[in-house]
């Protein structure tokens, strides 16, 4: 798989909620901490502003347009943000599958959209690969996402049989399709953006393509064709650590993943993210998560199974 690919597969993404939301005249909604869910909604007609927790400027949005906000930070939803804002729980009913949620009769701002649950048991860790919002504007972008806004309108609209299911896919299009064009936008700092970079993609893409791999500095330099000066510097601007971090941390949480899923020992899974040995495998894992190996394959999968 590519390395976006990769980082959804351990997030484990499940539409829970997809549903519409109206609001006409002057109108404003704070959502508190979102945890680990992960919003993807795309605005059917009107006009808003969107401001994130933690992110300098506000977002205008407008008809056509898409946004997502992977990390879940608080955000505030409004057709001006100076207003008094109603707080997201007194209008939005807890968990509802479907239908459309309206505020001063609708009317004017439609949006339509999910909101993911994640089961990695790490999750905070990947979520922290994705910017804290992204906002699709381009024609190319919405023309892509188009067909998956519309479909979901209709399902929301007929409840058809089979509707959760439809929606569900659905809004992993919607997700990824997002992700994608926010990727190929090729400009920016994040990991997204790192992706994006024909050099810096190029380590990247090579880490995931084979973890195990005895990855040195020197050797990811070249993948990206740099200097192992210039590649560590450019690196850490953009990604957020130094590439040997990273390289640690992804074989970490494939570990998880495998420890969590697999049923394997721990011998196996040291060898699978490329340790030689077990106990060095544990050390670094210790270091990293907190606990043994052993003790995580142990307590981890009950607890991503009380999570859902």
């Amino acid at each position: 798989m590519d390395p976006l690919s990769d980082v959804l597969s351990l997030l484990k993404p499940h539409a829970y909620v997809s549903s519409g939301f109206e609001a006409g005249g002057d109108w404003a909604v704070q959502f508190g901490d979102q945890g680990t869910l992960i919003k993807c909604y795309a605005v059917v007609s009107g006009g808003g502003w969107l401001a994130v927790e933690g992110v300098d400027a506000p977002v205008r949005l407008e008809a056509g347009e898409c946004f997502v906000l992977p990390r879940g930070r608080p955000f505030r939803m409004g057709s001006a943000l100076d207003l008094p804002a109603t707080p997201s729980g007194q209008i939005f009913p807890p968990a509802q599958r479907g239908g459309v949620v309206r505020l001063n009769g609708g009317g004017g701002f439609a949006l339509v959209g999910s909101r993911f649950g994640v089961r990695g048991h790490h999750a905070d860790m990947l979520l922290g690969l994705l910017p804290p919002v992204v906002h699709i504007t381009g024609q190319a972008g919405q023309a892509a996402l188009r067909w998956s806004v519309e479909e979901m309108m209709k399902e929301l609209r007929e409840r058809q049989a089979g509707n959760a299911l439809v929606l569900q896919h659905l809004a992993h299009l919607m997700l990824v399709q997002a992700l994608r064009v926010h990727l190929e936008a090729g400009a920016g700092v994040g990991w997204l953006f790192a992706l994006a970079d024909k050099q810096l993609g190029a380590a990247i893409r090579a880490i995931h393509a084979d973890p195990a791999q005895g990855w040195t500095l020197q050797d990811l330099a070249e993948r990206a064709g740099m200097s192992r000066s210039t590649f560590a510097l450019r690196f850490r601007e953009s990604v957020g650590e130094p590439p040997m971090q990273y390289v640690a941390r992804w074989r970490m949480l494939l570990a998880c993943d495998r420890l969590e899923n697999s049923g394997d020992p721990v011998g196996v899974v040291a060898l699978a993210v490329g340790y030689e040995s077990e106990s060095a495998f544990s050390t670094a894992f210790k270091r990293m998560m907190g606990c043994s190996p052993r003790h995580y394959g142990r307590t981890a999968p009950a607890a991503a199974r009380a999570a859902e």
